[in-house]
């Protein structure tokens, strides 16, 4: 099967140390087209970043869920398309 979203790129922040991760997601998030998302891989549940990410972009993103460890993480991290 091949992936329904062939722009989609995925983002591996396991290699980085944790204190520069959520700023290069938070990058990513800023300059997410509307309409456009990324997948994130970590090495732990990202939940507390959903939250901070709410935060700061209320309801402008979507969140799914793709792989809930217990290694591997991964979340669809998408940028709502705009109201009209």
């Amino acid at each position: 099967m091949s992936n329904s979203n062939e722009n989609a790129s995925i983002v591996d922040v396991r290699a980085l140390p944790p204190a520069q991760r959520h700023a290069k997601i938070f990058q990513l998030v800023d300059e997410l087209e509307s309409g456009r998302s990324f997948t994130l891989v970590n090495d732990h549940d990202p939940k507390p970043l959903y939250y901070q990410l709410e935060a700061e972009y209320p309801r402008q993103f979507s969140w799914t869920y793709l792989e809930r460890g217990p290694d591997v993480w991964q979340v669809e991290i998408g940028k709502l398309a705009e109201a009209a």
